[in-house]
């Protein structure tokens, strides 16, 4: 090959090359050669960061080989990223929420320091927001169950509610958990919500007022013919003595019938379904935790329940709003033939997480640890509960403060007390 013909080739070749890196560095984002670090401002091939000796000597000797391109990402970033000083805490807590993102499912997550608070106050029943149970897997932020007397009830928001906005702010493509975060705020600060509402032609606005929630676990009243309505609207560490303090109320009236009321309850604590369930029922299997190592823990029933005499009948309401710890005790209260479901199918959650607090108020990671079966060992996973009397409610019986639900079971008791 003559110079000329070298030389044209080589001209061509670099010609190539710096088109290559303008196009594809500009719509691909830098692509770098394999194993090295492209430097544009001084035009060198250098060799990527390794673990420093006190990197290694934090990681176990056998996970030395996994964790090396981790500690290689984080030193490029220390060493190469155009705004510095990075914040270590944020980047660890990232990493934490990508690991647990890379499980895959849908309950398991890292939730901040601010998260796990609030996580923790809701189910103390004290926190400040607009007051609804939110979905936070789905697309959208979408209102699961507003809370009773909530400013979120009084806008009039219902489950199934998607944010599609916050305070103007388009939600599409932002992590509902994000979202949910905006959603919240002090309270006597207003929050306008766009809502996208199944059925209705147009998007909705909602200017709703935070306010300080305090959540009444449990409440109860007598209602007409002597029956006893009892709601139950979490579980969390007020639900059993909120409960106790309502059945015996209750039952010094003698009622025949009894309604409990599950519609909307999001869930909460595994072992305080155990304690409500054990209420109604004075034997028999609550539920089973089955682990992913084919180990499994069963959930008796515990003596002393307030309401456990079978001459006494019971209907439980749920609907699309009911999980996870609602529906173990709906289950349970219908497997066990203690009462029948009205309403329509629960959410299925059949999945139990364990919230473990992180060193150094770091928050916390929520794990997926079993999954749970009905006393007669069926899993609702996805599937939920079917109830005995399906009963739909429309969105203008809602509007219009209408409850065939509710009807329906003070119906069916009466037919079963032979009223």
């Amino acid at each position: 090959m003559n110079k000329y013909l070298k030389a044209t080739l080589l001209v061509l070749t670099v010609l190539v090359v710096a088109l290559g890196a303008f196009a594809g560095g500009f719509v691909t984002g830098h692509m770098l050669p394999y194993g090295n670090v492209f430097d544009f401002d001084n035009t060198t091939v250098v060799a990527p960061p390794t673990a420093s000796a006190d990197q290694q000597a934090a990681t176990p000797e056998e996970m030395q080989a996994l964790f090396a391109p981790f500690w290689e990402a984080w030193n490029l970033v220390h060493e190469n990223y155009v705004d510095q000083p990075v914040d270590d805490i944020a980047l660890m807590r990232g990493a934490i929420s990508g690991m647990m993102e890379a499980l895959g499912d849908e309950h398991s997550s890292y939730m901040n320091p601010e998260d796990f608070k609030q996580a923790n106050a809701s189910l103390e029943g004290e926190y400040e927001g607009i007051g609804a149970y939110v979905d936070t897997t789905t697309e959208y932020l979408t209102v699961t169950s507003p809370i009773p007397g909530s400013p979120a009830e009084a806008a009039g928001l219902l489950p199934g509610d998607q944010i599609v906005a916050i305070d103007g702010e388009d939600m599409t493509g932002i992590d509902a958990e994000l979202a949910r975060l905006r959603v919240l705020g002090p309270a006597g600060s207003t929050v306008r919500l766009t809502i996208l509402r199944e059925g209705a032609d147009d998007l909705l606005e909602f200017d709703i007022v935070r306010a300080k929630i305090t959540i009444a676990s449990a409440t109860g009243e007598m209602l007409d013919g002597g029956i006893a309505y009892i709601q139950v609207t979490t579980f969390g560490s007020k639900t059993m003595p909120e409960l106790e303090a309502a059945l015996r109320e209750l039952m010094a009236q003698n009622p025949k019938g009894i309604i409990l009321d599950l519609r909307n309850n999001g869930g909460g604590y595994l072992q305080t379904a155990v304690e409500v369930t054990s209420q109604f029922v004075d034997e028999g299997v609550v539920l089973y935790e089955q682990y992913g190592n084919d180990k499994r823990t069963t959930y008796e029933v515990l003596p002393g329940g307030l309401a456990t005499d079978e001459n006494i009948p019971i209907i439980v309401l749920i609907n699309e709003g009911s999980a996870s710890a609602s529906e173990i005790v709906a289950g349970a209260l219908q497997d066990l033939g203690r009462a029948k479901l009205v309403g329509t199918v629960s959410y299925g959650k059949g999945s139990v997480q364990q919230w473990i607090p992180l060193s150094d108020e770091n928050g916390a990671v929520r794990v997926t640890i079993a999954k749970w079966l009905t006393p007669n060992e069926k899993t609702i996973h996805k599937i939920g509960l079917t109830p005995d009397y399906p009963v739909e409610m429309t969105l203008e019986q809602r509007q219009a403060d209408e409850d065939p639900q509710l009807d329906e079971a003070v119906k069916i008791l009466n037919e079963m007390i032979g009223q």
